[in-house]
């Protein structure tokens, strides 16, 4: 679930119970529906609106902790899996993780619905590498990062700072951002699309058109162009989810096959910095302009879509003066420039009235990148206000345990 206050994704958090259905084939387990995910659970574990902490997939938990150590076996990650109970049965996926309150010595009392528990239970990714691309890592590591620069006060009150939220909060506030210009632009925003599990009354609405793209499986990227102002030139930015690599040897968490970062070889492959200045001449009201999207293929994720090296697919054109470009008109102007977009599986879809029949759908459109098995499929309204993923829970089990 994305925290729309800080804008990260939350893996840990307070939910109430939809419903409870039984599994069929199963004697001894039932699933416990949570907005759209349904989760395996033991017989009369819990009842419908009891509150339960839900951890979403790709979690990782210490199991050092106790109230961890059953998931020892699985090393402590949480993912989608598949369990089967014989016969015709087609099996039945297990989206997450529900703890209740008493596993963690608390009362449900305690619990309120839709608090955010990701830092105080210590959640993490459970792919070490997605916790430097997507999270943070270590709850403690940007107030490290900031007394870091700052050795004088870290070694007086860099104690006394960490461990009194209000002065860890003043502190971040004052000094938390790096005066390096070159840091991640503010005016843009990170790319993370929201579940539809997690907004399941997007469905209500049969008679909204959504244009819908292949989810590519890769890692996202951002380029970034600044107008140049008076007495200042121009700003270049090339990123991947969290980190901007302004130069060469900046470390780099995906690199080719002779160690070249990724990200800028995407940027000089399809000479995005001139794109985006040509961009801006064509729109002098802009005072920057984007395009996000997704490198992929050889080394990036286990769906290498048969590629020996990297490629690019962009899924986001963003001008300042006018937001998000309608998917078709993005696609429109940047073929002009040779730059690949994502592949627009229907141009005018609505949506079913259930889940299921979303993710069938998902399912069952090959991609059309390579006619392989593809992650899902990004939903974005026509007046690219608004946007939501659906991933196929089979593609998971097969490329990201």
């Amino acid at each position: 679930m994305i925290n729309k206050n800080t804008q990260m994704r939350e893996l840990a958090y307070v939910v109430k119970i939809d419903a409870i259905e039984p599994i069929v084939g199963s004697d001894n387990c039932e699933a416990a529906v949570v907005g759209g995910w349904k989760v395996m659970i033991r017989k009369n574990t819990f009842e419908k609106n009891s509150l339960a902490i839900y951890f979403e997939i790709d979690s990782h938990v210490d199991t050092d902790k106790p109230e961890f150590a059953f998931l020892e076996k699985k090393h402590g990650n949480i993912k989608t899996q598949k369990y089967t109970f014989g016969g015709k049965n087609p099996g039945f996926y297990s989206q997450g993780l529900l703890m209740a309150a008493e596993d963690f010595g608390w009362n449900e009392e305690d619990l309120h619905e839709g608090d955010f528990l990701t830092e105080k239970l210590g959640v993490t990714y459970a792919v070490a590498e997605d916790n430097k691309r997507k999270a943070k890592s270590n709850p403690d590591a940007k107030i490290n990062a900031a007394l870091a620069r700052h050795p004088k006060i870290a070694k007086k009150y860099g104690k006394k700072i960490k461990n009194n939220k209000f002065l860890r909060w003043g502190f971040l506030l004052l000094f938390g951002r790096k005066k390096d210009v070159r840091d991640w632009p503010l005016e843009v925003r990170k790319t993370d699309e929201e579940r539809i599990e997690n907004r399941v009354w997007t469905l209500e609405d049969s008679n909204k058109v959504w244009i819908a793209t292949e989810k590519v499986d890769g890692s996202s990227t951002t380029f970034h162009l600044r107008r140049k102002k008076p007495f200042k030139k121009e700003e270049f930015f090339v990123c991947s989810r969290n980190v901007v690599f302004n130069t060469p040897d900046k470390p780099n968490y995906y690199s080719d096959t002779i160690g070249k970062n990724i990200y800028l070889n995407m940027a000089e492959k399809y000479n995005i910095k001139e794109v985006l200045q040509k961009l801006l001449d064509a729109n002098p009201d802009a005072k920057w302009v984007t395009v996000q999207g997704e490198t992929y293929g050889n080394k990036v994720q286990k769906r290498d879509y048969g590629l020996k090296e990297q490629d690019f697919m962009a899924f986001n054109l963003i001008f300042s003066h006018c937001g998000r470009v309608n998917t078709i008109a993005m696609k429109k102007i940047l073929d002009e420039f040779s730059v690949p977009t994502v592949p627009i599986v229907r141009e005018k879809y609505h949506l079913p009235p259930t889940i299921e029949e979303l993710r069938d759908f998902v399912h069952n459109e090959p991609s059309l990148i390579d006619g392989g098995m593809k992650e899902g499929i990004v939903f974005r309204s026509e007046d690219a206000g608004d946007s939501f993923k659906c991933v196929d829970p089979e593609f998971l089990v097969k490329f990201h345990q």
